[in-house]
């Protein structure tokens, strides 16, 4: 019996680290005028994490 490519289960890569909801406050905050680096630590990410997740 053969499988077709897509009923293999293939893995995407890391799963990310903060939740939709999570993400829409972060989008928040940043309009908001607070400082990335702030909202980076508040979060627990990396600012080059928190970019990654505004350019999405």
């Amino acid at each position: 019996m053969f499988y077709l490519c897509f009923e293999i289960p293939i893995h995407r890569g890391r799963k990310k680290t903060l939740s939709a909801s999570e993400i829409s406050s972060l989008k928040v905050r940043v309009a908001d005028g607070d400082k990335k680096a702030q909202i980076a630590r508040d979060m627990g990410i990396s600012r080059q994490t928190l970019y990654r997740y505004l350019r999405s």
